[in-house]
């Protein structure tokens, strides 16, 4: 199978460096100068796996092979743009999205005929050079067929392929329970430190007092778990253990907390953040449903209005995303 992985952040690094050792790997970069470091130099792993893996790498969509399979690890606010630069490349290939909240496969949708297989990961990683990525954290993703999905054989080969190279991975009928887990923890997580600022640590648990943040955080999961019933998803993963099992995770013995949530980090650099794809999602939900969800609401429009102090005024906004 020959691979194509889009994007290069730490989640694409992570499968590039991994599927390489198994598959013939390219990666499409932004960057001519970080395409030239992978060529170079390979792609080093270390952390929870140590190998450099060789891979061809170009910023340049043109000088793509034709491929079986893109995997697509941008985040969701650049998906549009990494899959106009896929336009016409590959019809029959499949494309596996593994952005965060909904709507992703409506975006590649848009851009060409390709077959998806929708992802979910909580992989994860600090990507701390152009061509090289610390594995930190070596949690499962979950796959399964879109509503444009290929032939279960074709899932069953791209799960294969990724347990073969050292990744864990479930292949799933319905992956929706999974991606909505990591919905409603998501869109409370990252929200609520979007907002405060603080990264994801022990006071997202705490509920001893009046003024504990983690009586908000309870409660948004109440929130996204209803919307989640009325849509008819049963939930594979209860999001208030997830909440309390990364706060675990987070936590040293020197009381420190290192994990920023991605919202966090888009807000401390200045860009956009993928609230519409995760919370703006989430309320969407909720009115299509009928489930009134208050507290979502309210961050979503506290992020939104974040967003818009730091961006001129004008905070990113996706179609997929309902006015």
């Amino acid at each position: 199978m020959k691979v194509c992985v889009v994007g290069a952040g730490a989640i694409g690094s992570l499968f590039a460096g991994h599927l390489a050792r198994q598959a013939e790997v390219w990666v499409l970069t932004r960057r001519d100068v970080q395409a030239r470091a992978l060529r170079l130099e390979g792609l080093r792993v270390s952390g929870k796996a140590n190998f450099t893996a060789s891979v061809q790498a170009t910023a340049d969509p043109r000088e793509l092979p034709s491929f079986d399979l893109a995997i697509v690890c941008t985040k969701a606010t650049d998906l549009d743009g990494a899959m106009v630069r896929l336009s016409g490349l590959a019809p029959e290939a499949a494309v596996m999205t593994t952005q965060n909240g909904l709507g992703a496969e409506e975006i590649v949708r848009r851009h060409g005929p390709w077959a998806v297989i929708s992802a979910v990961t909580f992989m994860s990683g600090t990507r701390h050079s152009d061509d090289h990525v610390e594995y930190e954290l070596d949690a499962p993703t979950w796959l399964g067929p879109g509503t444009c999905a290929p032939p279960a054989a074709t899932i069953a080969e791209v799960a294969a392929l990724i347990a073969a190279c050292g990744l864990r991975v479930v292949a799933m009928d319905d992956v929706r329970p999974a991606q909505w887990s990591k919905l409603v923890f998501n869109a409370t997580v990252n929200a609520v430190s979007a907002l405060t600022e603080l990264p994801h640590d022990r006071r997202f648990r705490e509920e001893a007092e009046l003024w504990d943040l983690g009586h908000l955080v309870h409660r948004l999961m109440e929130e996204g778990t209803q919307v989640a019933s009325a849509a008819g998803v049963p939930l594979l993963e209860d999001p208030w253990e997830m909440n309390l099992h990364a706060v675990r995770r987070g936590e040293t013995d020197a009381g420190a907390y290192r994990h920023l949530p991605s919202m966090l980090e888009d807000v401390l650099a200045g860009r956009p953040t993928e609230i519409d794809f995760i919370t703006g999602q989430l309320v969407q939900a909720g009115r299509r449903h009928g489930v009134e969800t208050p507290l979502h609401l309210a961050l979503y429009q506290l992020v939104k209005a974040k967003e818009s102090g730091y961006l001129g005024g004008r905070p990113y906004h996706d179609s997929v995303v309902d006015s």
